[in-house]
């Protein structure tokens, strides 16, 4: 396979990096590695380099032929094998699709089969305003393709698959549409016959338990940790735990947030936001209330002896808004929003009553002669939306009937003016 025999090295370093012996199965490979990469993920806040090195040291381990020359002579002979043009993928390929496409070490990626990432497959996940303010852990079952086990991805009991004839192995059929006289149109897609793979199975070797299609359906069930302070739009991601396929590299599973809407609190960034109604007596007299919080706290709301509080005015209390990602003990500030209720109306005693204890603005004294002089008018409700509605669409009417006048008249009627 080597040009040479290669000799001996170190061969338990990317055992030591995964944290398992070397007689791990490929499933203890498999957990080691999902475990260590989502600790690692840049994403989280890794370690980029670590990450790396956990990819690179799963991309060999998970593939036995390279297990093999990994555990008799070490990683400089898969190195001086990549490099000498000995066969199989470059173990080092999977660093592409995580850092943009870098070359990894040996330097002779670019001779090898390139592996493709998989398709990150994106689930929205409703979460509740307490959910986001207290943290919560929602456990979710999901169905996803895994490599068939049983032969470990091939599709064939015996291993072996032959170039698709319908492609040539490309895994694409192009068609060629003729148009007119000098123009054709050339469509590509997805060969049907190997299903984009570029290479058939035997009916006779196909794998009882996958049926040639080298994946088989899983359950997996994933507890996803809602932290405190996390925002609508937030993505939480699973890194490795999208559906699988042979020669590549699985995607990721990415869960974004969306806040429900609470009937009494409104959310914004850091803050929260509260509407209270308050009656004319309890504006001008005092109040309190109890406020129920988002975590069941009972909040006692009152205000200062001899406060009087203003319509459409807002209070603060610090340290009773939402948690801050990551710092859940420090909070933002709750507002609460006052609107007071008027009474519909007053009777004369009501009147007389306030007319003494509130101050009032000096009256203009006005004779006998000059209130006869004076014409008296009456006010009415009005809803001013409705009532600037109306002018406006009567405008537009007025303008629409002289645009329709024609010119000729417009002159006349100014002549006559």
């Amino acid at each position: 396979m080597f040009g040479r025999a290669p000799k001996k090295s170190d061969n338990t370093r990317y055992y030591e990096v995964l944290g398992v012996s070397k007689h791990a199965s490929q499933d203890d490979l498999k957990k080691a590695y999902r475990k260590a990469a989502i600790k690692n993920h840049p994403d989280k806040g890794g370690d980029p380099e670590k990450f790396k090195e956990l990819a690179q040291a799963y991309e060999v381990l998970s593939d036995p032929e390279k297990r093999e020359i990994y555990d008799q002579y070490g990683e400089d002979a898969l190195k001086e094998g990549m490099a000498g043009g000995g066969g199989g993928h470059d173990p080092f390929d999977i660093f592409s699709s995580f850092f943009g496409g870098g070359s990894g070490f040996g330097g002779g990626s670019s001779r090898g089969r390139r592996q493709r990432r998989g398709e990150d497959v994106v689930h929205p996940l409703k979460a509740s305003l307490e959910d986001l303010y207290l943290g919560t852990t929602k456990k979710l079952s999901l169905s996803r393709n895994v490599l068939c086990s049983k032969c470990n991805g091939k599709g064939s009991k015996s291993g072996a698959s032959m170039t698709c004839p319908g492609c040539q192995g490309t895994g694409v059929k192009v068609t060629i549409r003729q148009l007119g006289p000098s123009m054709i149109q050339q469509m590509q897609q997805h060969c049907n016959d190997c299903k984009g793979t570029g290479e058939t199975i035997n009916d006779k070797d196909r794998c009882p338990q996958c049926k040639g299609d080298k994946v088989v359906p899983e359950k997996k069930v994933l507890e996803v940790v809602v932290e405190k302070g996390m925002q609508n739009g937030q993505k939480i991601t699973f890194p490795g735990e999208a559906d699988e396929a042979p020669d590549t590299v699985t995607g990721d599973i990415v869960f974004i947030l969306q806040q429900k809407e609470h009937p009494k609190f409104k959310r914004k960034g850091e803050d929260l936001f509260v509407e209270h109604t308050l009656s004319l007596t309890e504006a001008l007299c005092g109040f309190q209330f109890v406020l129920t919080h988002l975590d069941g706290r009972q909040l006692l709301i009152k205000s200062n002896a001899g406060e009087v509080v203003k319509p459409d005015s807002f209070k603060a209390i610090n340290d009773e808004g939402m948690p801050m990602y990551q710092r859940p003990f420090m909070k933002g500030k709750l507002y609460i929003h006052f609107t007071v209720d008027f009474p519909e109306s007053l009777s004369p005693e009501q009147v007389e009553a306030l007319q003494r204890v509130l101050p009032q603005k000096p009256a203009s004294q006005l004779t006998e002669m000059e209130l006869d002089e004076c014409e008296e008018t009456t006010l009415h409700d009005v809803n001013m939306e409705e009532e600037m509605r109306r002018k406006q669409q009567a405008q537009a009417e007025a303008y629409d009937e002289d645009e329709d006048m024609p010119s000729g008249a417009q002159r006349v009627q100014c002549a006559q003016q």
